[in-house]
């Protein structure tokens, strides 16, 4: 998932789109896409044209031709196929494949399981089910390490916060 459709632009069926890219107009470089709903529903679309002008991004997508088409595609995700996509370099990961992960503090003790992450204003959160569920930062200084091989995360986190 690279990415989420905000709603219709214009009248005209275009779209504002959220990337998760990075950069985020490396999205763009894509042009076959598959949006998903929350039903779990699936459909592709090809990218016809594409805006990125340094804050915002605007997509039209073939067969979308007004807005009424635009909105219900709102909230769809953006899915690019995983053998597109180059492999991931050190100390990057593919936010898919950190789902499942256990979630632990410094000392140990086990916050939960990672079930997907959000988009916030100050940056990703990670979304992590256990005795509770905590909105996690995805981002240093509070997540400390990734193992691979034991499927967890390590979080600099109070267990009582």
């Amino acid at each position: 998932m690279l990415g989420r459709i905000l709603g219709p632009h214009g009248v005209r069926g275009a779209l504002k789109v959220w990337s998760y890219a990075d950069p985020p107009q490396s999205l763009l470089q894509y042009r076959s896409w598959r949006l998903r709903g929350a039903d779990g529903s699936e459909h592709s679309y090809q990218v016809l044209q594409s805006q990125w002008d340094g804050h915002a991004m605007r997509v039209e997508l073939e067969g979308v031709g007004d807005r009424d088409e635009a909105e219900r595609l709102r909230d769809r995700e953006i899915l690019i196929e995983r053998d597109l996509m180059p492999a991931a370099g050190p100390g990057e990961y593919y936010r898919e494949d950190l789902q499942g992960f256990t979630v632990r503090n410094l000392e140990g003790v086990v916050l939960g399981v990672l079930q997907h992450f959000l988009e916030a204003p100050a940056g990703a959160l990670m979304v992590v089910s256990g005795e509770q569920e905590r909105w996690l930062p995805a981002s240093a200084p509070f997540l400390k390490r990734v193992d691979l091989e034991r499927r967890e995360i390590e979080m600099e986190w109070p267990a009582d916060f």
